[in-house]
């Protein structure tokens, strides 16, 4: 598969409108340009699925990279019984339960431990595979001209939802997705997870009543309207690369927080997130360039160390209200490499 699979998700190839059908017929003859167009029609929703099930952007390239391999090794054997794209995501599913399986839980600052008072003891990094990543918004995904898809598709990769669905049990977290997330019935879920409809229909239960408690940011966004969402936006900016803290503190609810993953110190509450704001996160100057993750507004935070902005975080904002109830910055090398932001800013 030196041509298909080259690279961590495969290359975008142009179908040029060939047919499914003629397509999987090619490529079940070992016609690896078949396969590539055949895969591409699926590959950002297969990514996307894969990121909910895993809760990282590394793992979710990993789990696909093995998704993709495993439908090449096993197409000739795929006989139509099911459509394409529920085989696929059968495919899918099973590598990512089993990488889930050989890997720690992703987490929150929460999951790890109590919110902190001291400003000035973040404690050490955290290593390893253990928290949970941002999704950066400019990532492969199929294009949907159906605005209520969309809007589902944004829903359904917002940080706290994904978050929430790291802590269901495996088949739990894959059913939700599955019938929620993806339409699939009971009875499809069932074949894909080698179960039965009653089965399936417990676990949704179960998860449903697990999850019950989220907000929707889309909604939260809908409501603020371009405009709104804009000047927040503005405002955020303005506060942050003036190091105006009360600026900052009026656009956060009362019990906003402030978490930094892999360090374990996060800060609950608008009073000790206005401290740690003050003492240590302005001690130098910032510049920001506004993203989207998540499908949520974010900030690419570039640190002056002496000469130039150097990127030193992603912030990814959530929303109650028209205000900002959690920052959720993320300083690991490994996570802001995902985005396609300078590195570097000039003064």
């Amino acid at each position: 598969m030196d041509g298909t699979l080259d690279g961590r998700i495969g290359p975008m190839v142009e179908d040029g409108g060939v047919s499914e059908e003629r397509l999987l017929a090619d490529a079940q003859k070992g016609d690896e340009a078949a396969f590539a167009l055949l895969v591409k029609r699926h590959r950002g929703d297969l990514y996307a699925h894969c990121y909910r099930m895993l809760g990282s952007v590394q793992d979710a390239e990993d789990a696909l990279q093995e998704s993709l391999l495993g439908a090449w090794r096993g197409l000739a054997g795929f006989e139509g019984r099911s459509s394409l794209r529920t085989w696929l995501y059968r495919v899918a599913t099973h590598a990512c339960l089993r990488l889930s399986s050989r890997r720690p839980r992703r987490m929150l600052s929460s999951d790890h431990g109590p919110a902190r008072s001291d400003v000035h003891d973040l404690g050490d990094p955290v290593p390893g595979p253990v928290w949970l990543d941002p999704l950066p918004d400019d990532l492969p995904a199929e294009e949907e001209p159906d605005p209520a898809a969309a809007y589902l598709r944004r829903e359904s990769v917002e940080l706290a939802f994904v978050a929430a669905l790291q802590q269901l049990p495996g088949t739990q977290r894959a059913v939700l997705i599955l019938r929620e997330v993806l339409g699939f019935t009971a009875a499809e879920v069932a074949g894909i997870l080698d179960t039965t409809p009653a089965s399936v229909n417990s676990a949704m239960q179960r998860a449903r009543a697990a999850l019950q408690q989220r907000r929707s940011q889309q909604a939260e966004l809908a409501a603020l309207g371009a405009g709104g969402r804009r000047a927040l936006v503005d405002a955020f900016v303005t506060a942050w690369e003036r190091a105006d803290v009360p600026a900052l503190l009026d656009l956060l609810t009362e019990d906003a927080r402030f978490t930094m993953p892999p360090l374990p110190a996060w800060f609950d509450g608008r009073e000790d997130v206005g401290r740690f704001l003050a003492e240590r996160v302005f001690a130098t100057q910032w510049r920001l360039v506004p993203i989207a993750a998540n499908g949520q507004p974010g900030f690419a935070c570039h640190q002056y160390d002496g000469e130039r902005f150097s990127l030193g975080a992603v912030n990814v904002l959530s929303l109650r209200d028209g205000r900002i109830s959690w920052i959720a910055a993320f300083i690991d090398p490994q996570v802001t490499r995902y985005f396609s932001v300078p590195g570097k800013l000039s003064r």
